[in-house]
Parts: structure tokens; sequence; C-alpha cells
């Protein structure tokens, strides 16, 4: 998937996020939530994707994606007054939240996998696909 491609997927990702998070749609829970946490997982890979090293393939970028959402997923554990006062406002609350969860965890991750599962096409050997330019 070339870079352009990829900032398109990440945009969609985020539409499809605030679409599913801002209104009230009276959904189940598990669908509102963990429904986000799957297409911001989604999201992160493709932005990885997007500004990854020149070289970088598909395992590389899903790594680094799990590592980035491992890291903002713990950052919920810290506190300091203006990173909370920042988690208050609504970019707070869709970028890093403020709970810390093991399950939005295995949502980023099933985002993350989603996301890579999409750009190899079934046609070629999936460890060893590669990101166009």
């Amino acid at each position: 998937m070339s870079r352009t491609r990829s900032l398109g997927a990440a945009a969609a990702f985020i539409g499809l996020g605030l679409l599913l998070r801002l209104p009230k749609w009276n959904l189940p829970l598990a669908i509102h939530h963990y429904g986000g946490g799957i297409l911001w997982g989604a999201m992160l890979f493709a932005l990885v994707a997007a500004v990854r090293p020149p070289g970088w393939r598909v395992p590389g970028c899903w790594v680094t994606a799990g590592v980035i959402a491992a890291g903002i997923e713990g950052s919920r554990l810290l506190h300091g007054a203006e990173l909370d006062a920042f988690r208050r406002t609504l970019a707070g609350q869709l970028l890093l939240g403020n709970i810390f969860s093991a399950w939005n965890l295995a949502a980023y991750a099933c985002g993350i996998s989603l996301a890579a599962l999409m750009i190899v096409s079934p046609r070629t050997d999936r460890a060893s696909a590669s990101l166009s330019a």
C-alpha cells in the first residue's frame, strides 16, 4: 500500500471512528467502545504505514503500531494536572482516554491486525509482504 493510500485509509478509519463514537446511536457498549478501539488500532497501523522508514515491511509496521498502542494505553496509568486537564477535552478523550484496560489493548491489536491483513494481497506471502512507496 502506498503512503498516500495509507493516509487515506487512516482518514477513513478516523471518520468511521468519529461516526461511531460521537452521535448518540444507543449502541451496545461492546460495539460502541470496542468498535472504536478496533478502528483506533486500524488507524494507528495506517498512520505508521504512511510514515514508515524506507524498506519497512508489514511486520515492522505491525509491531511498531502495537508498541505505540501499548504505550498510549499505559500512559493512562500516569496522572498529572496538565495531562488530566488534556484528557478532559474532546481531543484528549479521543487520543488518550482516561481508564487503563487490557481489553482496550485487545481491541487495538485486533484493529492493527485487521488493517495489516487488509493491505496484504491474498496472492502474496504475508510474512514478506512489502508496502509500496
